[in-house]
């Protein structure tokens, strides 16, 4: 049990939606609201200094605990990020709805209701974090929770990493149910993660099964029905792997000439995400064989003018048009600097960090009218800790500031010499970043949980609070998470 945060958020329930789904909501207070108002306010300044300001006054503010936690992260303190985010999911934790059971696989969040977006991001980044920690039976664990909260929307687009975490926990059997179960309403053999991933699975669950004919022949399938659809992925995962590639297939037309032919954008960025985040699977020489023999088989096959390739081609050409907002959402999350995404047409007012890529259909309790840009804006450095949230921000480049024209038709000079000024500026800018992390530092040492605990929350009338098992997938009544974590958030301020 949790002890009360007074953090002004609660959660409440909001309707039950057939066949089984109960939909809630997280609540602010009106003296949260006023510090949210405050906090946006401090945004607006493009100063870092007015959001520490927000958290020396309420230590347990989301959303700038969220900021701040990129701030760290922006500097490649990754420690401090991972613990800012975790305060940031423990104050939501403690804000659950007595019947909000995440054990259930039935509780529901509309992430369209503003107030209910940093969950949805607190999750997320927490799964990043502690799959970099290598602990990717969690990461896979949060990536169901984080699907279960809105399983149709995916608003975080974890349909893109799941398929990693899958593989890298072994869990092969409960992955290819999924694509099974999920393959015929919403097409994941689309999705070059998938296709690829679910063949992988199939073969490596064949090893473990001591080379099930059936198993590695169904991996032969997916496999090469995955090159054939997506040719383009084969030699950047070669390449990446570093593998000296078949003269056979890195000269052949249909791994070269074909893969590059009327490929959108958005078929490459996936591509590139699959590969730059799943090569390492592929490094075990045992795979990588198994690769190059499939490959072969499908220049044999194209060799001899299979209909497929034809409905292959015409599928690259009529798909992909445009990432859907979700799936763009998780590139920026993911912030994985090969691998840029482009933000959709309609994405005037990206957001924040904290809040990034809003849905179209946003249900807002914030809304901020648009102020005229001030001309102070470019004299401080820090001001761009806040710009660089945003997903087009360089940091060589300075803000759009009208009033600024003069001094920057000045600068001609100076940046015909070698760019020395935007040089100073940036290295500023990554000091005065060190000196306010380790003012964070500082400021977080000195608060805690309060001591004084409000009567617990106690589970409904006939519940059991005994939630250790729920992620256990063999029925053998333990939890097989490889995290020692008793709940989502912050381990070190239960009580």
């Amino acid at each position: 049990m949790f002890g009360f945060l007074p953090s002004g958020i609660s959660m409440k329930y909001v309707e039950t939606k057939p066949p089984d789904n109960v939909f809630f909501s997280f609540v602010h207070s009106p003296v949260y609201q006023q510090v949210q108002h405050k906090f946006l306010d401090a945004v607006e300044t493009f100063n870092p200094d007015n959001v520490v300001a927000v958290i020396n006054s309420h230590p347990y503010h989301v959303d700038a605990l969220i900021q701040l936690s990129d701030m760290c992260k922006l500097s490649e303190d990754l420690q401090m990020a991972a613990e800012l985010n975790e305060r940031a999911l423990y104050c939501l934790e403690c804000a659950f709805h007595a019947n909000f059971n995440l054990a259930r696989g039935n509780c529901r969040l509309d992430y369209k209701k503003q107030e209910n977006r940093p969950f949805f991001i607190t999750l997320f980044k927490h799964m990043m974090f502690v799959g970099q920690r290598s602990c990717y039976r969690t990461s896979l664990e949060l990536c169901k929770l984080i699907l279960s909260l809105d399983p149709e929307g995916d608003p975080m687009g974890v349909l893109l990493c799941l398929d990693f975490y899958a593989l890298r926990s072994a869990k092969y059997s409960w992955f290819i149910s999924l694509f099974d179960l999920w393959e015929s309403t919403r097409n994941l053999s689309q999705l070059p993660n998938f296709a690829f991933s679910v063949a992988m699975a199939y073969f490596l669950l064949a090893q473990e099964r001591g080379g099930d004919s059936d198993l590695t022949s169904s991996a032969d399938h997916y496999l090469q029905e995955a090159l054939i659809y997506f040719p383009g992925a084969l030699m950047p995962l070669l390449e990446k792997c570093l593998v000296q590639v078949d003269p056979i297939i890195s000269g052949h037309l249909f791994f070269t000439t074909v893969a590059m032919k009327d490929v959108r954008v958005s078929l490459q960025q996936l591509i590139q995400l699959y590969v730059h985040r799943n090569y390492h699977l592929w490094k075990d020489q045992t795979l990588l064989d198994w690769l190059v023999a499939n490959a072969l088989q499908v220049i044999t096959h194209f060799q001899i003018q299979d209909p497929v390739f034809n409905e292959a081609q015409a599928n690259r050409a009529k798909r992909y048009i445009e990432l859907p907002r979700n799936l763009v959402r998780h590139f920026l999350l993911s912030d994985i600097k090969e691998v840029p995404g482009a933000l959709p047409i309609d994405s005037q007012g990206a957001g924040m960090s904290f809040d990034p890529l809003p849905p179209l259909q946003s249900i807002d309790l914030y809304t901020r009218v648009e102020r005229r840009s001030r001309a102070h804006d470019n004299s401080s450095v820090l001001s761009m800790f806040f710009r660089s949230a945003l997903p087009n921000f360089n940091m060589n480049a300075p803000a759009r500031n009208p009033g600024a024209l003069d001094e920057l038709r000045l600068m001609d000079a100076a940046e015909a010499e070698g760019d020395v000024a935007e040089g100073a500026v940036a290295l500023d800018f990554r000091s005065s970043v060190t000196s306010l992390i380790g003012a964070m530092r500082d400021l977080l040492s000195n608060f805690n949980v309060p001591d004084v605990l409000i009567e617990p929350r106690m589970p409904p009338e006939g519940e059991s609070d005994d939630d250790d098992d729920y992620n256990d997938d063999d029925n053998d009544g333990d939890d097989d998470d490889d995290h020692d974590h008793d709940h989502i958030g912050h381990p070190r301020l239960r009580h």
